[in-house]
């Protein structure tokens, strides 16, 4: 017999215009686990950068762009994570924060790939990878940077962000000397922003490390190489600011970020904004996987089919839409190696799997406008029954926007293609949905799943 729905409200309420910098700080802790990064470094690097600019003298509109450039920088991240996997045969989380953090030098950077390639391979494989990467490194480190930074730059365009903003992200790994990639630009020629952000982003890294000795001296180190030496001139004037050196050293630096933009070019997000950064994110979730290519814009799509037929109405529907694009960025913070793998998940990949609700919910809670989208992304893995992940809520726990979400998940995954099985057809999908009504969904959502798709056949056969 069916569950009857919780008579308590829906969970989506009203929003209200925003402020812009406010949620991207919040949306960049996303960026930051698919880097194997903290959280808050994409906002410790903006308080880092920012101060750099004060010390240039740098004007405030330029402030205002380069302080979304360093919150924004790492939104192409997600894009070359499947391929380190394929290509290094390791965990690219992992890859990328241990790489991060080994010093400058060809010799250095090949005794890490030496380190890091293959380890849980068999032999034959893990020498045929160190072959192909000793004989075409070149080739594919520009691979991977240049289609993290296209990609990065691309989704910052989408977020109605000018050709300052997207260039700054896009040559974040330009190194001064013309070393870098992926144009090999030199000095001047690579935008400041750029400069500024990689510079941010080694001081980051380096004092979580050893504090702000070692981010000095490693900055100092590269002087002239990597970085321009005027900046590195400012970052040495601010290293013998205390006040400056303890703020960098607490756990939050958020609200003092939030502070430092300056209030000329400070912007607002109403609702269609607020649906441009939806969109914007669920690309780069969808993006970490070819697996999962297009997955939370379907099933944004058809969750607004299901509440279409169940009658809610066109704010609601929009509300919800958004929560369905934002329901899986937790999935940033899952390796590839997972994510992708062909085979049956161990417990302790398992276990990984189960954890991304809790980061979807932890990053959305964090944006006063966000917190119901935050409950449905921590929620849209839990069964009526209880046998769901994280928390086994069951019955009237689960409210019903989650339940539409979780309908619309659970079709999408069966009617696309996954590592370890081809796409169902509709047909078997909603039988296995069926089978499932009562334990794991709700029987009125399915129900109103199957009225959609019967609209949209007969819709497509009309016309």
């Amino acid at each position: 017999m069916q569950e009857e729905h919780p008579t308590r409200p829906d969970l989506l309420g009203p929003v209200g215009s925003l402020r812009l910098a406010e949620i991207l700080a919040a949306l960049s802790k996303a960026l930051d686990l698919t880097e194997g990064q903290p959280p808050g470094h994409c906002i410790r690097c903006c308080y880092v950068g920012v101060h750099v600019a004060h010390r240039i003298g740098l004007d405030v509109e330029a402030t205002g762009e380069l302080y979304y450039t360093l919150l924004l920088k790492d939104l192409g991240c997600s894009s070359n994570a499947a391929r380190i996997c394929q290509l290094y045969l390791t965990d690219d989380i992992g890859f990328k924060k241990s790489f991060k953090e080994i010093d400058d030098g060809l010799a250095k950077v090949l005794r890490f790939v030496l380190q890091q390639t293959g380890l849980k391979a068999g032999l034959a494989e893990r020498f045929r990878a160190l072959a192909n990467i000793v004989r075409n490194g070149g080739e594919i480190a520009q691979e991977l940077i240049e289609t993290r930074c296209q990609r990065g730059a691309a989704i910052a365009r989408k977020m109605r962000f000018g050709e300052n903003v997207a260039q700054g992200i896009r040559s974040l790994d330009e190194h001064f000397d013309g070393g870098g990639r992926p144009q090999g630009l030199v000095g001047e020629a690579i935008p400041l922003y750029s400069r500024i952000a990689l510079l941010s982003q080694v001081v980051d890294v380096f004092f979580r490390v050893g504090g702000i000795a070692a981010a000095l001296a490693e900055v100092k180190a590269r002087s002239g190489s990597w970085f321009d030496p005027l900046l590195v001139k400012a970052f040495e004037s601010l290293a013998k600011d205390p006040a400056f050196v303890a703020a960098l050293s607490e756990d939050d630096l958020s609200q003092t970020v939030l502070g430092l933009e300056p209030a000329q070019v400070m912007r607002a997000a109403d609702e269609d904004y607020l649906d441009d950064i939806a969109e914007a994110f669920a690309e780069v979730v969808d993006s970490k996987s070819p697996y999962t290519s297009g997955h939370s814009e379907r099933v944004a799509l058809f969750t607004d089919m299901i509440a279409e037929a169940m009658g809610h109405p066109p704010e609601h529907r929009r509300r919800l839409k958004r929560a369905a694009l934002l329901h899986d960025v937790g999935k940033l913070g899952i390796s590839n190696a997972i994510l992708d793998k062909p085979g049956k998940l161990t417990d302790a990949e398992f276990a990984e799997i189960r954890r991304h609700p809790v980061h979807s919910e932890t990053i959305l809670s964090q944006i006063a406008a966000f917190s119901e989208l935050a409950l449905i992304g921590g929620r849209h893995h839990e069964r009526l029954d209880g046998k769901g992940y994280p928390s086994g809520l069951s019955g009237e726990m689960i409210d019903l926007d989650t339940r539409i979400v979780t309908v619309a998940d659970i079709f999408d995954a069966l009617t696309a293609d996954r590592p370890y099985r081809p796409a169902m057809p509709i047909s078997k999908a909603l039988a296995i949905l069926d089978a499932d009504t009562g334990t794991a969904v709700d029987g009125e959502c399915v129900a109103a799943l199957r009225l959609a798709l019967a609209r949209l056949d007969a819709s497509c056969e009309a016309a």
